[in-house]
């Protein structure tokens, strides 16, 4: 405690990492933005134009396809992530044996690494040959709707989603069944006296002992949806079907050479994701008032 009251100790303690994080995050979103005002091929020189690629990029019809198929993919993903997360935590937190079995095997897909998920569910989805998906479909008798996933334009978005959403359910759940078993038993068993039901325990208890992580968990789901990349790139299909922002942004910069309209995309998703960080802070905070 005397180190936190010495302004000196309390200065050189946070200034390695206040200079790393300026170097890292800060430099390169300024760097961002002043190229978003260049017309910069990355050969000749740069020359500045204003606002003239956030112009070009909001008479865009396929920067706003990929900002709509953006929302759908974190729709998805938050669903996967948090919420069924958080119905295996509480799940496993009336385990009382082999719970850590659980959290392992739930855990396991976080550490795989981004090109295994990709070509993993690849083969899930495949068609020709039958992968497991399409061979599930026609063992219960639903032949029929056999189809290639990936490639079938109505489908193609929700099955590229669906593998970042999964990757990362077992963390989500693992985090929400922490902050679970550490709310103290002695108000759990005050509650259950009083004839508190399981659900009013959830409802009343629980959930609203854990709001601070929820709040958090959606927070860094939300925004790592928003900046999606690469699973998306790696079995997203050719054309504007599973194209999101963060793609999008790539192919416009490195792919044609359009540095000064990528960063203007860039930083656009720096913008959007401060703007989810706002609104998810300020439904909880409404919510912490009418409570």
């Amino acid at each position: 405690m005397n180190v936190l009251k010495d302004k000196k100790a309390w200065f050189i303690f946070i200034t390695p990492a206040l200079l790393f994080y300026l170097g890292t995050v800060f430099v390169p979103i300024i760097q961002s933005l002043n190229y978003g005002f260049q017309d910069w091929n990355g050969i000749k020189d740069a020359r500045y134009i204003g606002l003239g690629n956030y112009i070009k990029m909001f008479n865009d019809p396929y920067f706003w396809n990929s900002v709509q198929n953006n929302l759908v993919y974190v729709v998805i993903v938050v669903l996967m992530q948090v919420f069924i997360g958080l119905f295996f935590a509480l799940l496993l937190s009336y385990i009382k044996k082999g719970a850590g079995i659980f959290r392992t095997l739930y855990y396991l897909p976080a550490v795989v690494v981004t090109v295994a998920i990709a070509q993993m569910f690849r083969n899930f989805y495949s068609l020709q040959p039958l992968g497991l998906l399409n061979m599930f479909l026609d063992w219960i008798g639903l032949g029929h709707l056999q189809s290639a996933w990936l490639s079938n334009p109505d489908t193609a978005l929700i099955a590229v989603s669906i593998p970042e959403g999964w990757r990362f359910t077992g963390m989500y759940m693992v985090i929400f069944y922490a902050a679970l078993i550490a709310i103290p038993k002695e108000i759990e068993e005050a509650a259950t006296i009083d004839g508190v039901n399981g659900w009013q325990l959830i409802r009343y208890i629980k959930l609203p002992s854990i709001k601070h992580v929820l709040s958090l968990a959606l927070i860094m789901c939300t925004t790592g949806a928003l900046r999606g990349f690469d699973i998306p790139y790696i079995i997203g299909v050719p054309g504007s079907t599973t194209e999101l922002v963060t793609t999008y942004m790539y192919k416009r910069a490195f792919s044609t050479n359009q540095y000064g309209y990528g960063s203007s995309i860039a930083v656009f998703i720096v913008i959007e994701s401060l703007l989810a960080v706002l609104l998810i802070r300020a439904i909880f905070n409404s919510r912490k008032g009418e409570a």
